[in-house]
């Protein structure tokens, strides 16, 4: 199967990131099908051109490649077993663009192995504007041959040259799992940080005068204290919804990740709800931490 016989793409998903996704796609010339619960997003795209689909099985028996950009781990594994497996065929192709459990992965990749099929993880990174610009970082994994096959596709969503493939199935996850922390704990270890000296009585704006402001690290913490100070301390994320994931990842492998599991802990005996960047329900780190319902 070469890549320019990969006909028809269908897209289960179109929401903040997804929507965008699909749209590039349409737009860069691939006969596209979506598919989303929410009746206004499928509007929403065949508005552009491209065809909304009834339902979920549908956008697979016609599609060739099948494309999910789903909100959670639970929500991928229930639509791939109930929708997925059952109407996979020989040589159909999904790519998982989201997050998901790296032993579900694998999982699953048998399950469709066994009909045929070949599930690629290729879970992205860059948020909204990258998902509209198409310049999102994409960590792939799955079948080394299937995945050059599918790379023109993967290259319409990412920056090329941070398309990468990161090994067998489930390796994209992983690698998912790395830039997720490296972002999560390091805001973690800035908002503690500032917490520390505003909780014990220093004005904000002098802490990040006195500590923030330059670059490197310096400006890191610059932009979390500019965002406590503005009043948006309980909207930064530290990937609260995710880090099960990688804890479950780690425990399987048999090795720890002794910061994730204290912040996971800590975040999960709090009582302040937000949503995050995909709407998800999680918590708000600073305001666990400075036990207060109002920004200081």
């Amino acid at each position: 199967m070469q890549s320019q016989e990969l006909r028809t793409i269908g897209f289960i998903g179109l929401g903040n990131m997804g929507g965008r996704m699909a749209r590039n796609l349409h737009n860069a010339g691939y006969p596209l099908i979506g598919y989303d619960i929410d009746a206004a997003k499928c509007e929403a795209l065949a508005a552009t051109g491209a065809t909304a689909g009834k339902d979920t099985a549908e956008v697979v028996r016609n599609s060739d490649v099948i494309m999910t950009s789903l909100r959670s781990s639970d929500v991928f594994c229930s639509v791939a077993v109930q929708h997925f497996i059952s109407n996979a065929r020989e040589g159909h192709v999904f790519i998982d663009l989201g997050t998901t459990e790296v032993e579900k992965t694998r999982e699953l990749a048998t399950a469709f192995a066994e009909k045929g099929a070949t599930l690629i993880d290729a879970p992205v990174s860059g948020g909204p504007h990258g998902s509209e610009t198409g310049t999102l970082r994409i960590f792939v994994g799955g079948d080394a041959v299937v995945v050059e096959k599918c790379r023109p596709i993967l290259e319409v969503l990412g920056e090329p040259k941070y398309v990468v493939y990161c090994g067998p199935s489930g390796s994209g996850q992983i690698v998912k799992g790395v830039n997720q922390l490296a972002m999560g704990l390091g805001d973690a270890a800035f908002m503690e940080a500032m917490a520390f000296g505003v909780c014990a009585g220093v004005d904000p704006n002098a802490i990040r005068e006195a500590v923030g402001m330059g670059d490197g690290w310096r400006g890191q913490f610059d932009s979390i204290a500019k965002r406590i100070i503005d009043g948006e301390g309980k909207t930064l994320v530290v990937k609260y919804p995710e880090l099960p994931y990688f804890l479950a990842a780690a425990k399987a492998s048999g090795f720890e990740i002794p910061l994730t599991e204290v912040l996971y802990e800590f975040c999960k005996n709090g009582n302040y709800e937000m949503l995050d960047n995909m709407n998800r329900p999680s918590r708000s780190f600073w305001r666990t931490l400075t036990k207060d319902s109002d920004d200081k």
